[in-house]
């Protein structure tokens, strides 16, 4: 059994700016409201596993905004590609507690412009890098057990599978399974060292192609893979 005696708990994420070579991320404002909107606005698909959304309005949009923000927990932060020049999706830390050295990154809604981006990938590396640098012990990633989308970004990311709750909850009128994954602080270096060597520009051939694919090399770092892929 691991010895915690020295251990101290690690900070409240405090809403500091995370910029990456593709990626922004900061605090999620009404301000980003009509960019997000527009960009969720290209297909409406993107909300089908989340318990809110679409949103016909901007104005139905901002209000939910203001609604989320006004929470410390989940923290909500807004995504800029930098490549595109455009804001294109949202990610949170959430489920956040110190005293186990425990968070999840959820409410992850990118639309269709953001997804399969380097900035979409970047994006999860910053928020990872945030949590563990800051002194978190396991960082989760939790979805709907339907959304093979969401549980492929996990075991990509080198999120590793820890089963399934069944009927877990009701979502939108249906019950909802959820699938489980995780990483922890002690893989922390190896996932550090395959998202760096992914986003490096030189795993990029002239036509933008991925040399490596971040799923080979996050593949030796998962501890079980998801039984579904």
């Amino acid at each position: 059994m691991e010895d915690l005696s020295n251990w101290q708990p690690p900070r409240w994420p405090d809403g500091e700016v995370f910029e990456g070579r593709y990626a922004r991320l900061e605090l999620l404002t009404p301000d980003h409201a009509e960019a997000l909107f527009a960009a969720n606005a290209v297909d409406d698909a993107i909300w089908k596993y989340l318990p809110y959304g679409p949103f016909a309005e901007v104005d139905g949009y901002r209000a939910w905004v203001e609604k989320v923000v006004a929470e410390p927990d989940p923290r909500f932060h807004a995504i800029y590609d930098k490549e595109a020049g455009a804001w294109g999706g949202v990610a949170s830390l959430m489920r956040i507690n110190p005293a186990a050295g425990t968070i999840e990154v959820g409410h992850i809604n990118y639309s269709r412009p953001l997804q399969r981006t380097r900035a979409a990938t970047e994006a999860m590396f910053l928020l990872m890098e945030w949590a563990y640098e800051a002194g978190y012990r396991r960082y989760e990633w939790k979805c709907h057990g339907a959304n093979m989308g969401s549980r492929r970004a996990a075991q990509r990311y080198g999120f590793s599978y820890e089963g399934v709750f069944r009927q877990a909850g009701v979502v939108k009128g249906r019950s909802r399974d959820t699938a489980w994954f995780a990483s922890i602080d002690k893989e922390w270096p190896a996932l550090k060292a395959a998202f760096e060597t992914w986003l490096a520009p030189e795993n990029f051939d002239g036509e933008g192609r991925q040399k490596q694919s971040l799923s080979s090399l996050t593949a030796p770092i998962l501890v079980a893979r998801d039984p579904k892929l």
